[in-house]
Formats: C-alpha cells, structure tokens, sequence
C-alpha cells in the first residue's frame, strides 16, 4: 500500500488541481461544450501533455520499439496484461458479474501459472474473454455520475468520477505495490513505455485523421466511457481512439 503520507500528498494535489480547474472554467463562456465546461483549463493541460509527449515520451516508446525485439514487447505487455486483469477481477466482483469475473480470476491463474508469471498470454489462445474494468467503471455501475470532462497531467483524458477512481486504480495496481523503489518505478517506468509504444500507430494516425486534435480525443474518451459504463463492453483490450470509418465511394455512374 502506498504510506498515508504519500496518499494524503497526492489527495492534495488533486483537490488543488480540480480547484484550478473550476476557477479556470467559469471562464469557458456560453459557447463551452456542456460536456467539458473546463476547456481552457483542459487545453492549457492538453498542450502541455503533447509537449511532454513529443519531448520525452514518444522519443523514448520509439526507440524502445526499434531496440527491442517484437517477441519480448510482446512478453512486456503480456505481463502488466496478466497484473491488470487481478485488478479487473476485483472490480468486476463489485460490480457483481459473476461471468466476468469467473473468467478474469481463469485468465490470471492461466496466465501465471501456464504462461510463466504472464509473459505469454496462454487465456487468449484458449479463448477466455478479457473484461477490462476499473474503479472509475465501477463508481459508474453504482451510479455516481460522471461529472465535467478533465485533462490531467501525465495521465490525460479523465472526468471527476474517474479521477476519483484512478486514485483508487493506483492502490490496485500490484506493479505499484513493489517493496523495493528502484523495482517499483522500474516497473512504472517500464509500464509506461511499453503503453507508449503500442499508440504509436494510433497518435500518428490521430495527427492525420483530426483537424482538433484536443476535440477529437474528449469525444471519443466519452463516447467510450459511455459505452464501457452503459455495459456495452467489448472483449478484447482497450483502444486509445474510436478513430472513424472511412467512406466507401460512390459507385460510379453506369454508361449509356
């Protein structure tokens, strides 16, 4: 578990940042999209957040790509994979699915002790149904509402309820619970890298498909926390975008 010190700190934080951010909204104006009445203050974390990204981030998920041979990205992701689904058994129990939940508890012990600690996905090769969910998921499942779209630092797109809810994500995050701190932040480290990497393809193709990038990423976050929360979840892992469909063109007119 995280020391109460470190959790009271970073209660603060937030408490001080969701502060700002309702001092900056009031200044959105009548024109504000009703879903995200803090978007001056959302942009302002949104630019800051692609700087970081273009800076650091991506630069590093890039390289770690290249360096690192496909099957051990594979095992990397494998494995947080495996650690997230005990998080996700936790969540769906309750939000009282027995289904799912039968089938994260068969995905983690499958995954451990058949595919080595969870570096090769063994449940998926045997067809067991991945059902991602989180604390913010479940708040949602007991009706708390969602509250304005926000942006946060590092972690990005959120809302009120979910950011209430990653705090709680944090402390079930076993990676996070490593005794030791050079192992604990190697493996945060590590986490973040490989989660980068694999959007890789997605950013780029989010730089090509969106004239606003920052309304782009807001819509598609709620519509797909909508749909996670309205029960409509799909199996298979998490996609950073709904990224739209592109339209087959007309036929051409038939010669006369």
């Amino acid at each position: 578990m995280m020391p109460t010190h470190k959790l009271k700190k970073a209660s603060a934080w937030a408490t001080a940042a969701l502060a700002f951010a309702v001092l900056q909204g009031c200044a959105s104006g009548p024109q504000a999209n009703p879903a995200d009445p803090l978007e001056p203050f959302n942009r302002s974390v949104y630019s800051f957040n692609e700087g970081l990204d273009r800076a650091v981030l991506k630069p590093v998920a890039t390289a770690y790509q290249k360096v690192t041979p496909s099957p051990v990205r594979t095992g990397v992701t494998n494995f947080f994979e495996n650690i997230s689904d005990v998080w996700s058994l936790v969540n769906n129990v309750l939000q009282a699915k027995p289904t799912e939940a039968a089938n994260s508890l068969f995905r983690v012990t499958t995954n451990t002790l058949w595919g080595i600690g969870g570096i090769f996905d063994v449940a998926t090769e045997l067809k067991i149904p991945k059902h991602k969910e989180d604390f913010g998921q479940t708040l949602g499942t007991w009706g708390l509402g969602a509250g304005p779209y926000v942006v946060l630092p590092l972690f990005g797109p959120s809302n009120i309820r979910d950011t209430a809810g990653l705090v709680v994500d944090m402390q079930g995050n076993l990676a996070s619970q490593a005794s030791h701190v050079s192992v604990r932040n190697s493996l945060s480290g590590l986490r973040l890298v490989d989660t980068r990497a694999g959007l890789l393809g997605a950013g780029d193709l989010l730089d090509q498909a969106a004239l606003d990038k920052y309304a782009f990423t807001r819509d598609a976050y709620l519509q797909r926390r909508q749909s996670l929360i309205g029960g409509n979840q799909r199996t298979e892992p998490e996609e950073r975008f709904d990224l739209p469909e592109a339209t087959p063109p007309a036929p051409a007119p038939a010669a006369r």
